[in-house]
């Protein structure tokens, strides 16, 4: 099975945050690695499941929003970075997590890309929804290392 390397920059959505968090890069790899805890400390998410290690080919399944997702994971280079995607109600996503050392700090880059039918019918209120909730991810991530 050929895994995607990164996300798809031609995608008609693509959005990129970033957080400075003060802690340990184990701490937060750790926590965000493992998915099946991702419901404690990010509320977002009701449910999380993963089948088989942290590692490319590899799937979880959660939900967020009322949706339930099934990803599979595309690219591990720990504790530096994570890539997964797949597709969900029509919109196909491919995410990217890396992880940076800076001193005491660890900067967060998320990056994730979205296509598909409902993206081209709604682009600007996926696109805001997309960017709001990366932001949510990265609060409640820092939150839960420091």
């Amino acid at each position: 099975m050929t895994h995607p390397t990164t996300i798809d920059e031609n995608a008609p959505i693509v959005a990129d945050r970033t957080v400075r968090i003060a802690a340990p890069l184990d701490r937060v790899w750790h926590l965000h690695t493992r998915i099946g805890s991702w419901p404690l400390w990010q509320y977002a998410i009701t449910q999380a499941r993963l089948d088989g290690p942290v590692a490319p080919g590899s799937t979880f399944h959660w939900e967020t929003a009322g949706l339930s997702i099934n990803s599979t994971i595309h690219a591990v280079d720990a504790p530096y970075r994570i890539l997964w995607g797949g597709p969900a109600h029509g919109i196909t996503g491919l995410h990217e997590w890396t992880f940076t050392e800076d001193g005491d700090e660890v900067v967060v880059r998320t990056r994730e890309s979205w296509a598909g039918a409902p993206v081209d019918e709604d682009r600007d209120s996926l696109a805001a929804a997309l960017d709001d909730s990366l932001g949510t991810w990265l609060d409640a991530l820092k939150q839960a290392a420091e």
